[in-house]
């Protein structure tokens, strides 16, 4: 008889209030071929405090920053203030510049263009990239 090990998972995938939402999908489902899928949202320290532990979200793709940030503030109300307005993001590793006055506003693009290369708070997020929400941090 042979037992295999439980899978890992963070607190997200047992946590997830997203599940029920038409927002998430299953973090195999990339959609190659058929233009959407899904990305992986990074929730670091007080985001994912915020969220209570909450460290990876996996989101249909493709969207907006802006869209996003809206998605985050419907599922854990006052996040864009206390933490996303001060936050750092990243796309693929790379650190991206948007207006902290556009988080709690903005407007309500879906980013589902094709083709569209945007910055800021239209920036296009395209299944299988990788977001990371990095709040700051202080040490004494």
């Amino acid at each position: 008889m042979s037992s295999t090990p439980a899978p890992h998972t963070t607190g997200a995938a047992q946590q997830n209030p997203l599940a029920p939402d038409a927002m998430t999908a299953p973090a195999t489902d990339r959609g190659e071929g058929t233009g959407t899928g899904t990305f992986t949202l990074l929730l670091f320290a007080a985001a994912s405090t915020f969220t209570g532990g909450l460290e990876t979200l996996h989101l249909r793709a493709p969207t907006t920053l802006g869209a996003v940030f809206r998605t985050l503030e419907t599922r854990f109300p006052g996040i864009s203030h206390a933490v996303l307005r001060s936050a750092a993001v990243t796309v693929n590793l790379e650190y991206v510049d948007f207006d902290p006055d556009e988080v709690e506003g903005g407007d309500e693009r879906d980013g589902e263009g094709e083709g569209e290369s945007k910055t800021g708070m239209d920036l296009v997020i395209n299944p299988g990239d990788e977001v990371g929400i990095i709040p700051p941090v202080s040490s004494g």
